[in-house]
């Protein structure tokens, strides 16, 4: 891995992972400050129907105004 398996989830995060010919790069949404710490949003989708077990599998509580609690994107 690298640095970027460091990087927490967040719903409304400071950064985004752009995948470019099979390399993660991380960028900034807005300014970062010193030993502020990054977030990206996972925006994990699985195949299968989002059950209430399924969610709790990936259940994460990111603690943002928005947090869906889980890192699963919805898939509307």
């Amino acid at each position: 891995g690298n640095a970027a398996r460091w990087i927490n989830h967040a719903c409304q995060p400071n950064c985004k992972a752009d995948e470019i010919d099979g390399r993660v790069f991380i960028k900034t949404l807005r300014a970062i400050r010193p030993g502020e710490e990054l977030f990206y949003d996972y925006d994990l989708i699985i195949d299968e129907r989002y059950t209430r077990k399924l969610k709790k599998q990936f259940e994460y509580r990111c603690g943002t105004k928005k947090c869906r609690d889980t890192i699963l994107t919805p898939k509307r």
